[in-house]
């Protein structure tokens, strides 16, 4: 069985961040990857000169193509822009039955914005509810929210309201958490989970977010239990950060070459077609994959077992 996974996002010419970094992450957990573009950036390693917005039928089309011919395990969203693309997207992901993972991305890394005001509200009403997960950072989860998210039980009390809004889960990624340890708190509706990290201290983080909601995507598309293959996410963005290559001359990109099974090489793991250590079971027959929430599902014909 070939697993697919659609990004729909904008697009980055360095190939950091953007469609171009989800498909490189959704190839190294061997992973066919669609891309449906919503934006096209102007930028470098040194910062975003650029934007312009793809028309919202166009980013329909694309969508629509990819649905009817090669229709993907899973699918994750970027940045969107504008509220019309926004619509467009929601509307044509309102009857797909796939695992969908929301990066509600708002600025870029140099701090260009990539969503306006109004796409952040039609996100929050008509994109959210459709999530199986949503992957704010601090400062996304503060502006969907309107609370102060600076410390681990604000990010609880995030994930919640958030959850509380339609999010089937919920990641608040603690990578701006003023501490050595970063932890990023996954909420699945019913139980929280927690997955921390040493600061890295590198400038060469462009891409993180994109890359590591590419990842979970990924996994999805392959099945497992959602607080299981977070392990696995986050241990390659991780040593994604840990080993970047250190190109460009400002924030550089991370690397998107390294093992997508921890304690293998990146030979070793391609040549297995990752068959990981935190795969919970395989594909059901007839194509499906078994994908666990872990107690509250999207509409889907996905069967997800009740918690234990």
């Amino acid at each position: 069985m070939t697993h697919v996974a659609l990004t729909i996002a904008g697009s980055d010419p360095s190939g950091g961040a953007g469609i171009q970094a989800d498909l490189k992450t959704f190839h190294q957990f061997g992973v066919y990857g669609e891309a449906a573009i919503t934006l096209l950036t102007v930028q470098n390693t040194r910062g975003v000169t650029a934007v312009e917005h793809l028309a919202p039928d166009f980013v329909s089309a694309q969508i629509r193509a990819v649905l009817e011919d090669i229709p993907p395990h899973a699918i994750k969203t970027g940045a969107l822009g504008t509220r019309g693309i926004v619509e467009a997207v929601a509307c044509e992901l309102a009857s797909v039955t796939c695992p969908i993972v929301v990066d509600p991305v708002m600025i870029s890394k140099h701090g260009a914005p990539l969503m306006t005001d109004d796409a952040r509200q039609a996100l929050l009403t008509m994109l959210l509810p459709r999530a199986t997960l949503i992957t704010p950072n601090l400062h996304e989860a503060e502006a969907m929210t309107g609370l102060p998210v600076t410390n681990l039980d604000q990010m609880k009390e995030a994930a919640r309201a958030l959850s509380g809004l339609g999010a089937a889960a919920v990641l608040v990624k603690g990578g701006h958490l003023d501490d050595d340890l970063l932890v990023d708190v996954l909420f699945d509706g019913q139980d929280f989970h927690a997955y921390p990290a040493r600061r890295i201290d590198t400038p060469h983080t462009h891409g993180t977010g994109c890359t590591y909601s590419a990842t979970i995507a990924a996994l999805m598309a392959r099945g497992g239990r959602l607080d299981v293959l977070m392990i696995n996410a986050k241990h390659f963005i991780d040593q994604a950060i840990q080993n970047n290559p250190g190109l460009g001359g400002g924030q550089g990109p991370v690397n998107h070459f390294v093992s997508a099974i921890p304690g293998m090489s990146q030979a070793e793991s391609l040549a297995l077609g990752f068959l990981g250590p935190f795969q919970v079971g395989p594909p059901h027959p007839g194509g499906k994959v078994s994908f666990d929430l872990r107690g509250r599902a999207p509409e889907s014909e996905f069967t997800l077992p009740p918690k234990d």
